[in-house]
């Protein structure tokens, strides 16, 4: 198995408890017109990416963001370093402060906060740890995401807005 392959899963597992993908609207462009010509819309469609740890992402071959449009999506965040080594092991609480630490990068360098989530995925092996943490998240979304919905039986956290 390739060592950077095996790294990866390592550093997975290690962080595991906590792994986020969002998607949000971007707060920087213009509502769209009816009537674009076809070069303003392949000005606007087109991938614009965003390295988080550039070194590493060109390793394994992806990006950790890409706008296309007016919406950004964001692949899995989870708590490693520059060099993919997980932090902050057995300590669930300051994985999840460096997974939104990773995410506001992302979010600045689109011009956005996290008032322009709209959509966030959790996935995490421990969902009693999950729970005892949520108020870090409370702390993060101030405006958006104020109504949740936790389903314990399939595991997930529906962070739409339920209001």
């Amino acid at each position: 198995m390739n060592t950077h392959i095996r790294s990866a899963k390592t550093a997975l597992r290690a962080t595991a408890p906590l792994l986020l993908s969002l998607l949000f609207h971007s707060c920087s462009q213009e509502p769209q017109k009816a009537d674009r010509t076809t070069n303003e819309i392949e000005k606007t469609e087109r991938p614009d990416y965003f390295l988080l740890r550039p070194k590493l992402e060109k390793t394994y071959g992806y990006t950790q963001a890409v706008r296309v449009g007016n919406l950004v999506k964001i692949g899995g965040i989870i708590s490693i370093d520059e060099k993919g080594n997980p932090t902050a092991k057995n300590d669930y609480r300051q994985q999840m402060k460096n997974c939104y630490a990773s995410l506001d990068k992302i979010l600045k360098h689109y011009g956005c906060t996290y008032d322009d989530v709209i959509l966030e995925n959790i996935y995490t092996t421990n969902m009693g740890e999950l729970h005892k943490n949520a108020s870090y998240r409370k702390e993060i979304y101030k405006k958006t995401l104020s109504y949740r919905k936790l389903d314990w039986r399939q595991g997930t956290w529906d962070a739409r807005n339920h209001g």
